[in-house]
């Protein structure tokens, strides 16, 4: 009975590998191709009124996406690129919700009632549904990272053999 539980485990562990892998590499191929617009939407988080900052999360974010999500694809440095992508994740988390309660005050709306384009390659999305979505995302980038997904990796952690 174990065996067969740890199997399942195995397998879901590759699959959500595959899984976040592919998302990542199709959310960083989104923005990639559209830099202008993808440097307009990170401008109205009002993160920095630095040029240079914004320019250069702009221009490196969605192919450092891209990058993990290959990483986790192929099986490579699992445990650092699901942490990476789980620590990305909660700095869009926490900007999102940020506008989302700005956006609340602005247009005197419910806070769930909040739809923008997050530039998450989506579109607009209600912001309720992205918070929940990434905090689903976030749990699946730790469950990595504490050690599932091993199952078809070719090189699970950069770290010892």
């Amino acid at each position: 009975m174990n065996g067969i539980r740890a199997t399942w485990m195995q397998k879901a562990g590759a699959a959500a590998r595959i899984f976040l892998g592919a998302l990542f590499l199709y959310m960083g191929a989104t923005k990639a191709l559209h830099p202008e617009a993808f440097l307009k939407l990170v401008r109205q988080y009002e993160l920095t009124d630095n040029h240079l900052v914004l320019n250069t999360i702009a221009a490196t974010l969605p192919w450092f996406e891209m990058y993990c999500g290959l990483l986790l694809i192929c099986g490579v440095a699992v445990r650092g690129a699901s942490l990476i992508l789980a620590l990305i994740l909660m700095a869009f988390t926490a900007a999102i919700w940020q506008r989302g309660l700005h956006l609340e005050a602005v247009r005197g709306i419910p806070f769930c009632a909040v739809k923008f384009d997050c530039g998450c390659g989506n579109g607009e999305v209600m912001v309720c549904h992205k918070i929940t979505e990434n905090l689903g995302l976030i749990l699946l980038s730790l469950w990595l990272f504490a050690g599932q997904g091993r199952l078809w990796a070719v090189k699970y952690s950069l770290g010892r053999a």
